[in-house]
């Protein structure tokens, strides 16, 4: 602000220079301070907010083998839509089936000494504490082959819904461990989103079930319906912003995760459409709650005059006052921190 102030001060003095030799005509005062000033204007508060956002599946899903091994095969690559049961990789069946084959025979044989154990209990030969331990050792057994089994069936991964692959996390023949992640599939059978961010001052307007239009340059001319069907809770602690997910249907269009998406919110805590005289908010010199102070410009001797308003909310870079200004009236912009009331002003460039 000191620079624009020299600034400012240099525009006024060449401005005075201009006037060549002095004539009975009065000049502007040498110590008027230069400030720029725009009018107070009439504007409808509208409920639209307007922002960016990144298209995606509603559901990502990270699809895993239950136990690690050896990749045989991944039958998908990023971009192709999947359906509902589709195979999309599987792991190298040896170590699985040696693991299942191993737990049978295991099985098979706590089976066999249970059965002798019972026949030697009928001849009161064995105990029945032994039979006991025999029948839990059977048990255990069986245990051990339903969890074989049962991560013999997950050695291979399906598409759980209808979709499209997202990311492959993994190649042929590469060493993966439990759970870890080879394949993100957007299931789209879930929908489709738009994430995308507002400020504090537009998030705690947005309500779900708030109506949005959005367009995509990927498709031109052409407008989708959506619908706000979540509001973040927390800022990003990065951005400050708040995300808010808006819902949108294909509607015959080919959407693919990435695309960036243009949304027209309506909010319904919003606007009323109403004109309100708004100004910008550079023009506040002082605040304290719903009051703030102002300069206006005085047209008749050029002079700040101190003002007192009461302000509403701020849209964009421009805030509401509900009283104390008409529409019309110059508020100084650049300049006004280093005003007092009565002070002599010279206006350079924009005044509205």
């Amino acid at each position: 602000m000191n620079r624009l102030k020299v600034s400012l001060a240099t525009i006024a003095l060449a401005v005075s220079a201009c006037g060549g030799s002095q004539t009975s005509a009065p000049a502007p005062a040498s110590d008027a301070a230069p400030v720029r000033a725009e009018p107070a204007e009439s504007l409808a508060l509208s409920s639209d907010v307007r922002s960016v956002g990144i298209l995606a599946p509603r559901d990502e899903i990270r699809l895993s083998f239950k136990t690690g091994g050896v990749v045989d095969r991944i039958t998908v690559d990023v971009g192709d839509a999947v359906r509902q049961g589709q195979l999309l990789a599987v792991i190298k069946r040896a170590e699985v089936d040696a693991a299942v084959a191993q737990a049978s025979e295991a099985a098979e044989k706590a089976r066999r000494g249970l059965e002798r154990g019972r026949r030697l209990r009928a001849d009161e030969v064995a105990t029945e504490e032994q039979v006991e331990d025999l029948t839990t050792a059977y048990n255990v057994a069986r245990s051990n082959l339903d969890a074989a089994r049962f991560n013999a069936r997950f050695a291979r991964i399906e598409a759980p819904d209808d979709g499209v692959v997202l990311q492959r996390l993994a190649e042929q023949d590469e060493l993966v461990q439990p759970g870890q992640p080879v394949l993100v599939v957007g299931s789209t059978g879930a929908g489709w989103i738009v994430r995308t961010a507002l400020a504090d001052r537009d998030a705690v307007r947005a309500n779900v079930g708030d109506t949005a239009t959005v367009t995509f340059d990927a498709f031109p001319g052409r407008e989708f319906a959506g619908r706000v069907t979540r509001v973040g809770s927390s800022a990003d602690p990065m951005t400050a912003t708040f995300e808010v997910e808006v819902e949108v249907a294909p509607d015959g269009a080919r959407f693919a995760r990435g695309l960036v998406a243009k949304v027209s919110l309506a909010l319904t805590g919003g606007g009323d459409g109403k004109a309100r005289t708004m100004v910008p908010v550079a023009a506040i010199v002082e605040a304290d709650g719903n009051s703030a102070t102002v300069f206006v410009v005085d047209q008749r001797d050029s002079v700040a005059r101190r003002r007192q308003v009461t302000v509403g909310p701020i849209v964009g870079d421009r805030v509401v006052v509900a009283d104390g200004l008409m529409p019309g009236e110059q508020v100084i912009t650049d300049g006004a921190a280093w005003l007092v009331d009565g002070e002599s002003v010279l206006l350079v460039g924009r005044t509205g």
